[in-house]
């Protein structure tokens, strides 16, 4: 390990694992452009500690995001440690209603993406046009938009329509995900994405839409479980996901 990529002392191994996967998470959804310039979130439990979370330092940029900058909260939205960044409280509303409820959810991703808040605006929402689609279509939930999240009432409302999902589509808003590791969570939001850009580009077409059958819909679903959530796949996945960032800037990695 180079001398720039050292840990810092103040972080135990195990944190300091999970501190720079999850920056290499924020430095990937900026460069398949999912950001949102300073804001929306990704969050990842701590080992050992079920009621703190790391969170993105509200004003920086993703792609400026490395291990060291993230901030330690718990659930109540107090910062641990002497990180003098601010926390976002929209963030700390959606996220801190599904780590307390999931413990599954080792990490929650969310993004306003253009396509992702498009079709979250159809009143069908994600239609089962292709075979990204119809993997997801089993496996996704709606939350009705109740304006910025910044009421701590919500967060039971968001818990109970995500139910025991992977991924919410909050109406109006953008899309979420919800991953026992960083790699499912992000594996999850870059093809829910992918599939709402397909379906933006679908429906431009303005042509008769040919949907599957039911028979091969739910065949479809079963296969994409099959494979899609295979740890084994997901870390080969995930892998090239750090390879590619090592090529770019290893910098998330401080």
């Amino acid at each position: 390990m180079k001398d720039k990529e050292r840990a810092p002392m103040q972080f135990q191994s195990a944190e300091r694992t999970h501190r720079v996967e999850l920056a290499a998470c924020y430095r990937l959804i900026a460069h398949y452009r999912m950001a949102d310039l300073i804001y929306t979130h990704a969050t990842l439990r701590l080992p050992d500690h079920d009621n703190r979370f790391l969170i993105n330092p509200y004003g920086l940029l993703w792609e400026e995001i490395n291990a060291s900058s993230l901030v330690t909260i718990d659930l109540d939205g107090n910062k641990i440690g002497d990180n003098p960044a601010r926390v976002n409280r929209a963030g700390f509303v959606i996220h801190s209603a599904i780590h307390s409820a999931r413990h599954d959810a080792l990490c929650v991703i969310h993004t306003h993406t253009k396509a992702g808040m498009a079709v979250s605006s159809l009143q069908d929402g994600l239609l089962p046009l292709n075979q990204i689609a119809l993997g997801l279509e089993p496996h996704v939930a709606y939350h009705d938009y109740e304006g910025i999240a910044l009421d701590l009432e919500e967060r039971d409302r968001i818990i109970a329509d995500l139910g025991d999902k992977r991924t919410l589509i909050l109406r109006n808003h953008g899309l979420l995900t919800v991953g026992r590791s960083v790699a499912e969570a992000f594996n999850l939001m870059y093809y829910l994405n992918l599939a709402c850009e397909i379906q933006v580009a679908t429906l431009s077409m303005n042509r008769e839409i040919k949907l599957p059958d039911m028979s091969v819909r739910s065949k479809v679903a079963g296969q994409a479980d099959a494979v899609s959530f295979d740890d084994g796949d997901l870390a080969l996945e995930w892998d090239a996901h750090l390879r590619l960032l090592d090529r770019i800037d290893r910098s998330y990695r401080q």
